[in-house]
């Protein structure tokens, strides 16, 4: 059986240097992410992202790991989210799934995929449906 969670959260997303010739090469972005989240889960995580945007504007793609540390529902430990994401011309596709056998604690064995949406004045909330 599947639960629901939901609430806000706050990001900070900080751009990186490339540290070798191959990143300058490939010329994307390389980004640190750091968030809080409230309501159903509340925590933090960390993570990092790789980004590009086109010459097209709203067209943008983007990856990113982050491991979620804190209390679901109760439930304390953490687990690592996968992000594949693109923009076409500023129609937005994303994809964020708990890795297999990432969670550790009292959160061991979760599954589930994460929605987030960004409101018209910036703020960002999530929601995520928990798998079995």
């Amino acid at each position: 059986m599947s639960q629901r969670a939901a609430g806000p959260f706050d990001v900070k997303v900080t751009p990186q240097k490339p540290d070798t010739q191959i990143a300058r090469a490939a010329n994307l972005g390389r980004l640190t992410i750091d968030k809080r989240f409230h309501g159903d889960l509340e925590g933090i995580s960390k993570g990092e992202m790789l980004a590009t945007q086109t010459d097209t504007p709203g067209s943008a793609g983007y990856v990113a790991m982050e491991r979620v540390t804190g209390r679901l529902k109760g439930r304390s430990g953490s687990f690592v989210l996968q992000h594949s994401a693109t923009m076409t011309r500023g129609a937005q596709k994303a994809s964020i799934a708990v890795v297999p056998d990432s969670g550790t604690g009292e959160l061991q064995g979760i599954s589930g995929i994460m929605t987030i949406t960004v409101a018209s004045d910036g703020s960002h909330s999530y929601e995520y449906k928990i798998g079995p």
